[in-house]
Parts: structure tokens; sequence; C-alpha cells
């Protein structure tokens, strides 16, 4: 029998270094975001949803949705949102739940979905267990800033936009601390696996 475990955290808290860590123990790892990214491609169901909504002014030349610009209407509308997550979300679903039986019919004992908005979007019916990146809000701040150049007050606002990952660790299963070497997070990942009798090879 399969584990699925659902993999967490917030912008700059090391959730893709988690994940690298699992891909390379050869541990199935199902990305929500690059579903995401697949779902609306040219000839899949969503991309003639999105537009019929929005029109055909969102198109690149190639007739790729232009994702920017897609982007700055829902920006800047709840509404387009909500219509657009409505489209969206249901197909990345349905892509995760086809590949986590794909992973199952191969007999794999661990199967991780990496869905960053997990507990916001309250995904957890999909998942058995789930693991929280950690990190502390000033660490959080400061990797920000740094990885993506960002000024403070910008680096704040999209942490702000997010659920604050202290409220988040209540509800998750197991928390990795990635606050401090990368070593030591790797320990504690693999910490937590052994805890859910999984036995890494």
């Amino acid at each position: 029998m399969s584990l699925v475990i659902g993999l967490t955290g917030g912008i700059a808290s090391g959730k893709s270094t988690v994940s690298n860590m699992l891909k390379e123990m050869a541990i199935t790892v199902i990305d929500a975001d690059v579903e995401a990214r697949l779902a609306v491609e040219k000839g899949e169901p969503a991309y003639q949803k999105i537009i019929d909504e929005f029109g055909d002014d969102i198109l690149l030349p190639s007739g790729e949705i232009d994702r920017v610009k897609l982007g700055s209407i829902i920006f800047h509308n709840a509404e387009k949102r909500q219509l657009l997550n409505g489209i969206v979300h249901p197909e990345v679903r349905k892509r995760m739940n086809n590949q986590v039986e794909a992973a199952r019919a191969r007999g794999e004992q661990v199967i991780v979905l990496d869905i960053p908005l997990l507990f916001e979007s309250k995904l957890t019916h999909m998942v058995e267990k789930t693991i929280l990146v950690y990190v502390d809000r000033d660490i959080q701040l400061k990797r920000l800033m740094e990885r993506n150049a960002l000024s403070l007050e910008d680096a704040e606002a999209r942490i702000k936009s997010q659920m604050p990952l202290s409220d988040k660790v209540p509800l998750a299963d197991a928390v990795i601390n990635n606050n401090g070497a990368i070593e030591d997070t790797k320990k504690q990942v693999i910490e937590v696996l052994n805890a859910w009798g999984i036995a890494l090879t």
C-alpha cells in the first residue's frame, strides 16, 4: 500500500529544496505548479475554457496562453481569479490523481504531492500525511530578498499575501525546520520518513 504525503511550505521556506531531496531518494514527487502549467497548454480541456471566458486576446502569437497578460487580469480582479481557479484547479487535481494511481500501479511505497497551498485550498483530503517546511519569518524574509532581489517592502508584501507559516504548524503531521544547514534539513526529512515506516534504499 502506498503512502501519499502532501508537502507544503511558504515562499522561500525551502520547500523546493526538500522536494529535490525526496527526488534524490528516488521518491516520486508530483508538483502542483508543474501540473497547473501543463493543464493550460494548447489542446488541454482547460485551455479552451479559459479562452471562452477571457477571450483570445490573452493568447500569444503562438496560440499559447500569455501567462503574464492573464496574470495581470486576475491579479486585480478577485472574481476573475476565482473564475480561473474554478477552471484550472479541478484539472490539476485530476492530473495529480492520475499520476498517484500510476505510481500505485507501479507499486511505489511512497508518493509525494508538492502543493504550495495545501492547507489554504483545503486539499488535505488528497493525502494521508502532511509535511510542512518551516522557517522563521526573519530568515524567510532575508532569503526571499536575496533570492528574488526584492526590496524589504516587496518581500514583506509577498509573505503577507500567504497564510503565515506559524499558522500552518499545528495543521501539519510533521514539520521540517529549515532554519539551519541543508544537512540538518535532510536529516529531519529522513527521520520523518523512517517514523512513518518508509525504508529508504
